[in-house]
């Protein structure tokens, strides 16, 4: 079992962003289980909290943005890139702006500072998301065609071009995420120089300089030319070289960094799922929005798995049987609403209830057409989370599950008579001071008939 994992100690850097070009402070905090990767604005008068989850990006132009209520967080994928393959899954980064810093235009000092400030574990199960069917996103009037297959372990490869003279067609790959440090981290950004006064003049880059990108040029360039970009990047204008394509005379780390950046970037912003991932992945001409939606895509996909009903095999023998139930419970008929729980794990329960019409609630409730009341339907959810509540008590025969609050209760279909009622129970997050907060799912086939919220105390009895 993997467990999650997050910094022993804070990481505080300071620099300017790369489309703002204002100067950033930045702090990388330890964070609790189950917290995730989140952006914490101290510029702004509340402090809001910004998840980095792709359900929360907001613009993919030239870097990766997220936003919530109005405040936005830009440029994070190298950070992002660096803590995913670092496995750091929690993680509070504070800012005092709207940009994380460009650094020298690559991962490879997050990587250095991160390694500097050490992982522990901590004692909950990392949430990892196989890939089990194939995923894709395709656009085809880009050429653009990203693919997620099943692998066990995390394996990358890319293929770009832009059919360039000075960035043709390459590729690069990533075998495993221990080769990240060397293989991809040190590669820059990068942009050709005919995009460069357009991107100015759409404020961007007005962070950018010589020493933390990649400037391509295909052309020649005139005096005149070399005396606008000395004064645009504060240089004097014989200092302004290019050789082999590329601007001042910067050697590249390899001769395929562009494709190994686009790789970079693609980590940071598949991260943006919220697991630790398992699989490979095959990414043709990649870029922060197609990136993006892909994730969107894997997203949806371990909503639909997370979603589907738990598959019940009569003639398998139940984790509890009624009897023992009875043990754990202290509800008798008519309020024992549970025959047996099916599956236990670490952080969920399923249980089971055959609805049968000799039910005494069907003598008043709708008589004529009989339905299961939605309530007792979620009394009967909380019975099943009482008992996950209380499986890793040493005698929990004498602790009772008392509930505090149902929230996001959503009834969905009707339940009668011969139906098998399924009732899944999953943590939120672990449980401390014995306060349980689960999702519950009851199922009928694999039809979703009742969902909720629910916290629970558990409590020795008197």
């Amino acid at each position: 079992m993997e467990k999650q994992k997050t910094l022993q100690t804070k990481l505080k850097i300071k620099g300017k962003g790369l489309h703002s070009g204002k100067e950033v402070s930045l702090c990388v905090k330890p964070a609790p289980v189950n917290f995730g990767i989140q952006f914490r604005r101290t510029d702004l008068e509340e402090r809001p909290l910004i998840a980095a989850l792709a359900t929360n990006v907001s613009e993919t132009s030239r870097g990766t943005t997220i936003e919530k209520n109005g405040a936005k967080v830009a440029t994070i994928e190298h950070l992002l890139s660096s803590l995913y393959a670092l496995g750091i899954d929690n993680a509070e980064i504070e800012l005092d702006a709207a940009e994380v810093p460009i650094l020298n235009g690559s991962a490879d000092i997050w990587i250095q500072k991160l390694e500097q400030c050490g992982a522990i574990e901590q004692d909950a199960e990392a949430k990892v998301y196989a890939i089990k069917n194939p995923v894709r996103y395709i656009n085809e009037e880009k050429d653009i065609d990203l693919l997620a297959l099943p692998y066990d372990g995390f394996k990358v490869g890319a293929v770009i071009d832009f059919r360039s003279d000075v960035i043709g067609w390459q590729q690069a790959k990533l075998n495993k995420l221990e080769d990240f440090k060397t293989e991809i981290a040190p590669c820059r950004t990068f942009v050709f120089l005919h995009e460069i006064e357009v991107l100015l003049q759409n404020n961007y880059i007005k962070g950018g300089d010589l020493d933390n990108a990649l400037i391509f040029v295909e052309q020649q360039i005139s005096q005149e030319q070399k005396e606008h970009l000395a004064m645009l990047f504060n240089k004097n204008a014989e200092d302004i070289k290019v050789e082999k394509g590329v601007l001042n005379n910067v050697a590249k780390h390899f001769d395929n960094e562009p494709a190994r950046h686009k790789l970079l970037d693609f980590i940071g912003d598949v991260s943006l799922v919220g697991h630790r991932l398992k699989g490979e992945f095959i990414i043709k001409r990649p870029g922060h929005s197609s990136n993006v939606a892909f994730t969107k895509n894997i997203l949806k996909s371990i909503m639909e798995e997370a979603n589907k009903a738990p598959i019940y095999d009569p003639s398998k023998e139940p984790v509890f049987d009624i009897t023992a139930i009875k043990r754990l419970l202290p509800h008798r008929y008519p309020f024992l609403l549970i025959d047996k729980i099916i599956e236990v794990g670490e952080d969920y329960v399923v249980g089971l209830k055959n609805v049968t019409g000799n039910e005494d609630f069907f003598n008043g409730h709708f008589p004529k057409e009989p339905v299961m009341p939605g309530v007792l339907i979620v009394e009967a959810l909380g019975q099943t989370g009482g008992l996950l509540a209380l499986q890793n008590i040493e005698d929990p025969e004498n602790y009772n599950t008392y509930f505090m609050k149902f929230e996001e209760v959503k009834f969905r279909q009707k339940v009668v008579p011969g139906d098998t009622l399924l009732l899944k129970l999953v943590l939120i997050e672990p449980i401390r001071r014995g306060i349980v907060k689960m999702t519950g799912t009851a199922y009928v086939g694999n039809k979703v008939v009742v969902e909720a919220t629910l916290m629970a105390q558990v409590a020795k009895n008197k």
